[in-house]
């Protein structure tokens, strides 16, 4: 278990990550690989992600430099998910190049005592073979990664609202009381679960405040940096539904098709700002049931994404929802325009 220790300024200085983190998206991946829990949860993606590499020639590559770098176990090196990457792809990439070579040898004989180092690893301390690396990395994020980006933003955007409700209801502490199984709250300590890890440790922020970045792709392995004097941040993972099975026959013009009519109109309006299925069913004038089956067709037509909420579960808009709610409100300003011309 890793124990987070938070001052009142800590709390203050609490915040959640906008985006997903590509660097750290690409680490869980290879953590997916690695293993079948949670596999029932991304089994389109990992047929689709194994389909790319083979395309782009990424399989060699993949066996031999990055799952031994990332291993799923205690420790892989902190300098491969630097903090810049919540601030993009490039900005991680240029965070890995800008290491000093003398951490990047601590690390890697760190990884060497835990669980072994491929040989030539002490290479990455050179600039060329960092430059190299990155490459590849980026090539890796294209073929697994990228193709996911909406869907993947759909999901922290969610958790966002999620989160901002316990944020209203409780403030920062109960924010942080509702962030998932794996995380518990005990004023003034957040206990996370680190099922991989032997002994218990604590970090203490002493007024540096935490970044939370929840992570998509990430199956209960709540991750933080080894290394107690790096900022502060931790990714912990989202939760998952199973992946939706298609109707035989159906298309995504059908899909849509279902969701046309006044009720589901009103609960993605609703979801446009996250709301509970019980808000979806006052503002559209149905039973809960009803809410519920409306919020169901639109998630099957990928126009909404589901989180759990403490005992409730928020409804909000992925990209494709917002997309369509917007063209509606640009429509009936035009045919409002029409009519006063």
């Amino acid at each position: 278990m890793l124990r987070i220790h938070f001052t009142d300024v800590d709390l203050a200085r609490t915040r959640l990550a906008s985006a997903p983190d590509p660097l750290s998206e690409i680490a869980a991946t290879l953590h997916r690989f690695q293993s079948r829990r949670g596999r029932w949860a991304f089994a389109g993606w990992h047929r689709a992600a194994r389909q790319r590499l083979r395309e782009k020639e990424l399989e060699r590559v993949l066996r031999s430099v990055l799952l031994p770098l990332y291993p799923r176990a205690a420790y892989y090196p902190d300098f491969l998910t630097p903090v810049g990457a919540v601030d993009g792809l490039d900005a991680g990439l240029e965070s890995i190049l800008a290491t000093p070579a003398r951490r990047v040898i601590t690390e890697m004989n760190i990884l060497d005592r835990t669980v072994g180092a491929p040989a030539w690893a002490g290479q990455l301390a050179g600039l060329e073979a960092r430059k190299e690396f990155v490459g590849v990395l980026r090539a890796y994020y294209e073929a697994v990664v990228a193709p996911h980006k909406e869907q993947v933003q759909a999901r922290i955007e969610a958790e966002r609202a999620a989160c901002c409700r316990g944020l209203l209801d409780g403030g920062v502490e109960g924010m942080l009381a509702g962030l998932g199984p794996m995380l518990h709250w005990r004023p003034p300590v957040l206990e996370v679960a680190y099922p991989r890890q032997a002994d218990d440790r604590d970090l203490h922020l002493n007024g540096r405040g935490l970044t939370l970045v929840p992570s998509y792709f990430n199956w209960g392995e709540p991750v933080a940096f080894a290394d107690p004097g790096l900022p502060p941040v931790l990714w912990y993972s989202l939760l998952h539904e199973p992946e939706a099975r298609p109707v035989p026959g159906s298309a995504p013009e059908r899909s849509l098709t279902n969701v046309l009519g006044r009720a589901r109109a009103v609960a993605l309006r609703a979801a446009s700002a996250g709301a509970t299925t019980g808000e979806i069913a006052r503002a559209a004038g149905v039973s809960a049931s009803a809410a519920s089956r409306h919020a169901t067709a639109l998630r099957d037509a990928g126009l909404i994404t589901t989180v759990r909420n403490g005992p409730a579960v928020l409804h909000t808009l992925t990209p494709t929802g917002a997309s369509l709610l917007r063209a509606a409100v640009r429509k009936a300003e035009d045919d409002v325009t029409g009519t006063l011309v």
